[in-house]
């Protein structure tokens, strides 16, 4: 029996597609068929059953899948108790945030990691999408904002605030007075704000606002932030972004007194049985950095 046919057969029944599946594993997707194909054969059962829509697992195939589950995550677990043994973390670690997250706080982190563990390799996923975790076999993710998704553990590693922020020099030319003035200047705009009420609180109470007046977005904070420096407008950014460029007097805080709800920023990662060293260290030295913030 060719035990390498297991994990594949466990992969597209968790996704329900050869194709997904085929992506997730690096791997054709006639291989990937001929390999459940091949379990099939040697069970002598029919695991999957195949129509032009959809994929439906058999009772046989349910049954086997739980127990292929289980038999995988204890080998996973037997790999992590050997490396733990040897208490050396080694191999490949695939990481996935935004792009802005990832040219700032996780490029720092991962210095972090990599001088602390030199025997790892480190795979950057930068991408303003929702990367699955699970079908693109990410081992862990750089998020803010509430979680969705009840298969992934989340991490708290710090509260991210969002503020209106402004060149000096475009402030030095005009500065709205109060919260309803903002309306009448000119905006730097985050694509996801687009068209949709942006709710702000002083602490005592909320307004929100529709940026319209703009004549730039982009999807991404890092953009925002440089086209917001060079006198484009006024922009919402994190915090954490803009504390250099303030100190320096490149930005400037607007009506600093109102800001966006706080989020929760956090590490991310799939809900299972065991969690390997490589991550775990992973999670410490994040964890370790944002308490050094």
């Amino acid at each position: 029996m060719e035990l390498d046919s297991i994990p594949v057969f466990v992969k597209v029944a968790q996704l329900g597609s050869f194709t997904k599946a085929s992506k997730a594993l690096s791997m054709p997707n006639t291989t990937v068929s001929a390999k459940v194909a091949q379990l099939e054969r040697h069970l002598g059962v029919t695991l999957i059953q195949r129509t032009t829509r959809k994929l439906n697992l058999t009772d046989a195939g349910r049954s086997y899948l739980d127990r292929c589950v289980r038999a995988l995550n204890e080998l996973q677990a037997a790999e992590s108790e050997l490396q733990e043994a040897t208490s050396e973390i080694q191999g490949s670690l695939k990481i996935t945030a935004s792009v802005d997250v990832g040219q700032s706080l996780l490029a720092m982190i991962v210095d972090r990691y990599l001088k602390l563990y030199p025997k790892m390799e480190v795979n950057l996923v930068l991408t303003n999408r929702i990367v699955d975790l699970i079908g693109e076999n990410v081992d862990l993710a750089l998020r803010a904002g509430r979680m969705k998704d009840s298969s992934l553990i989340a991490k708290r590693l710090m509260n991210v605030r969002m503020s209106l922020w402004a060149s000096k020099a475009f402030l030095k030319k005009q500065s709205p007075k109060d919260f309803k003035d903002l309306a009448n200047f000119k905006c730097v705009r985050f694509t996801p704000f687009h068209g949709i009420d942006v709710e702000f609180t002083n602490g005592k109470s909320k307004q929100s606002a529709i940026f319209k007046n703009s004549s730039v977005q982009a999807d991404d904070f890092g953009t925002v932030k440089a086209l917001t420096e060079l006198g484009n407008g006024i922009a919402i950014i994190p915090d954490y972004m803009c504390e250099n460029d303030a100190s320096e007097n490149k930005l400037v805080k607007v009506l600093p007194e109102w800001s966006l709800e706080s989020e929760n920023f956090a590490v991310v990662y799939p809900a299972q049985q065991f969690v390997s060293p490589k991550v775990r260290a992973f999670i410490e030295v994040a964890e370790d950095f944002f308490k050094r913030c």
